[in-house]
Order: C-alpha cells, then sequence, then structure tokens
C-alpha cells in the first residue's frame, strides 16, 4: 500500500506540465546566461570604463528587485497568463535590440528595462512551477525545476564566449532571443492555475510574510555569491589560474547533483537537515578560496560551494514557499527572490569594495562571515517560528 502511494505521488509530481515547465526554465536560462555573460564583454569592447562594465549587471538587478514584488501581487491578483507573457515580451524585445545599439548609454537603458522584464518573466515561471508540484514533494519537484537553471549556468557561457568571439555579439543577442521566443510559443501550451478574483483582488501586500526568514537567510548567502560571480575570475588569475571557466562549470555542476537530492532530504527529513550541511559546505568553499594558489585547491572550493549552495537554496526555497498560503504563492516566490537578487547585488558592490582594500584572498575569507550570519539568524528565526 506505501508503495503505491509513493508510485501516485511519483506520477503527481512527474505530469506533463512539470515536463513542460522544467523545459522552459531551461531554454529561458540559457538565453539569460548567454546575455549575462557577454553584454558586459561588449560594453568593454565599446570602450567603457571598468566601473561602468559593473553597472551592465547592476542596473539590471535594480531593476529586477523594484518589479519582483509587483510582479508577485500582480501574479496572485490577476493571473499567472498575462504577466509571465509581458515579462517575456519585454525580455524578448530588449535582447534582440542588445545588438543595434550603438552607444554605452543607450545599452544601459536598455539594460534596465530588460530587469524588469526579467524580474516579471523569472517570479511567474518559479510561480507556475510552484502550482504544479505537490507540497508533499515540493523540495524534489523545485529541485529538478532549478536543475535545468544549474544546466544552463554550465553549458551557456562556453557557448556565449565562442560565438562572441567567433562571430561578435548580434550573434548571440540574436540566439539569446530566439531562445526567449521560444519559451514564449511553449507558455501557451502550459495550464494555469486560476486566481480567485474575490480574494486575490482585494490584497495589496507586496510581501509574504511567511517567506521573510527564508528570504533573509538566502540574502546572506547570496552576498558571497555576488562576489564570487564578480571576483573568483579575477582572484583565480591573480594566483596563476587560468582556467577560470573550469571552475564556474564545477560549481554549476555541483549545483545539479545537490538540488535534486537536497530537495528529496528536506520533503522526507525536514529543511534541517539540508540547510545545515549547506550552509557547512559553503563556509568551507569561502575559507578554502581565501587560501587557494592552485587550481587543485580552487576545484575543490568550486565542489564545496556548489554543493553547499544546491543544498541550502533547496532547503529556503522549499521553506518560503510551503509555509505561504495557496493563495499567495506568488507573492512568496517574489519574496524569496528579493532576498536572493539583494544578496547578490549587495555582495558585488561591498566585497569589490572590500577587495579593493585588502585583496582578493582576504576578501573571500571575510565572506565567510556571511555565511555565518545566515546561520545564526536561521537559527534564531526558526526558534520564533
Amino acid at each position: 500500500m506505501l508503495k503505491r502511494t509513493q508510485m501516485d505521488l511519483a506520477d503527481h509530481l512527474w505530469s506533463k506540465q512539470f515536463v513542460l515547465i522544467i523545459f522552459s526554465n531551461m531554454i529561458l536560462f540559457f538565453g539569460f546566461q548567454l546575455i549575462t555573460l557577454t553584454l558586459p564583454l561588449h560594453v568593454k569592447s565599446l570602450g567603457a570604463a571598468d566601473h561602468i562594465v559593473g553597472w551592465v549587471n547592476g542596473v539590471f538587478t535594480l531593476a529586477a528587485l523594484f518589479i519582483r514584488p509587483v510582479a508577485g501581487s500582480s501574479l496572485d491578483r490577476f493571473g499567472r497568463r498575462g504577466v509571465f507573457l509581458s515579462g517575456l515580451l519585454v525580455f524578448f524585445a530588449c535582447t534582440l535590440s542588445f545588438g543595434a545599439l550603438p552607444t554605452i548609454p543607450l545599452i544601459l537603458l536598455l539594460r534596465f528595462i530588460q530587469g524588469f522584464g526579467w524580474g516579471t518573466c523569472n517570479t511567474a515561471i518559479n510561480t507556475v512551477a510552484s502550482d504544479c508540484i505537490p507540497r508533499e514533494r515540493f523540495g524534489e519537484g523545485m529541485g529538478y525545476f532549478t536543475l535545468a537553471g544549474n544546466i544552463s549556468m554550465a553549458v551557456a557561457p562556453a557557448i556565449g564566449l565562442y560565438m562572441i568571439a567567433s562571430s561578435g555579439f548580434r550573434s548571440v543577442s540574436f540566439l539569446a532571443a530566439g531562445l526567449v521566443g521560444v519559451v514564449a510559443v511553449l507558455s501557451i501550451f502550459l495550464k494555469y492555475k486560476e486566481v480567485s478574483k474575490e480574494k486575490a483582488g482585494s490584497r495589496r501586500a507586496l510581501f509574504e510574510k511567511t517567506s521573510v526568514h527564508p528570504a533573509v537567510s538566502m540574502f546572506f548567502i547570496t552576498v558571497t555569491y555576488g562576489a564570487l560571480n564578480s571576483f573568483l575570475a579575477l582572484h583565480a588569475l591573480e594566483q596563476g589560474v587560468e582556467q577560470t571557466g573550469l571552475l564556474f562549470a564545477v560549481v554549476a555542476l555541483s549545483m545539479v547533483v545537490s538540488r535534486p537530492i537536497a530537495g528529496k532530504i528536506a520533503d522526507r527529513c525536514g529543511v534541517k537537515k539540508v540547510v545545515a550541511p549547506g550552509l557547512l559546505f559553503l563556509f568551507i568553499a569561502t575559507v578554502v578560496f581565501s587560501a587557494a594558489e592552485s587550481l587543485n585547491l580552487f576545484l575543490c572550493a568550486s565542489v564545496f560551494y556548489g554543493l553547499g549552495f544546491g543544498s541550502a537554496q533547496a532547503g529556503f526555497q522549499s521553506l518560503s514557499v510551503i509555509r505561504a498560503p495557496k493563495e499567495n504563492i506568488g507573492l512568496a516566490n517574489s519574496t524569496f527572490f528579493i532576498g536572493f537578487d539583494s544578496g547578490i547585488g549587495v555582495g558585488s558592490v561591498l566585497l569589490g569594495m572590500l577587495a579593493g582594500c585588502v585583496g582578493y584572498s582576504r576578501m573571500f575569507f571575510y565572506s565567510s562571515l556571511s555565511i555565518g550570519a545566515s546561520a545564526v539568524y536561521s537559527f534564531v528565526a526558526q526558534r520564533k517560528v
């Protein structure tokens, strides 16, 4: 009887809707990763100074932060389909236009607008995925869903770098826009949860209060992720390690391994069982990054970071959604990703300033304090729940 019940749950998880949303997320993230990596290189080639290049992703993150609470509230008030498609349309139009813009100010303006599109469609696709995953298997289901993004993260950088070197940035822009267009077509075949107009229409909140604690915990973690994205390659090159692309691939592949496994453990044994080891792995990774002087040590730290990040995200994202009322799933997702995005932005800026004062090695060592802050906050917040 127990075996039959488990089989029914498995069938419930692996529906056509779930497979389609995973595939859509993988394609969407592929287009996102292509532009995120290559656009700063394109702006640099146009003669931009380093601090201007930093704003290419900075204005994008700011726009995504501004729009996420509005998108989350709109998803619960007006439904999933319209919000998702509007976000995809903005993201598609901006991505397609980048290759034709001749000046840096116009690129930065369009990048800011593109952030609105990304913040909207990314919040929406996570909400649509949340709708079709049974609560009793949410950690596992969301693990498979985010696995698609991790696969894109591992593959897209190499393809993007090859294309920009061989055929120029415009070809990358066209490919990324084409991928977003494919997602828009696939979205037609998705089934969207109906929204209760009476309940949803009366809500005006921009945050889901049950999701705030996991979002804050994730904020402290992604502070280190912002530093990793911005400065790991520079740190490695400073130590004479040139295979920087391999490091990011190892981080992404380690996330691919950890996410679905951690999700299953979270469902069966509780969130604490994945968050605690995840935070420990992240702490070890940041310390090893700070001391690394060889490729082997950098690879070791990359494995620990990917495993830790995948586990911690699986736990905190599950916690942010499963505690939220069903009519506020969109709001719960937006609240979580506000914390996620904020940490990346803060980490890139503040730890970048710290690196300028003490160097990359000490910066990575001090970044471990942010992991410690996440652990302390999680412990205190859990006791108050």
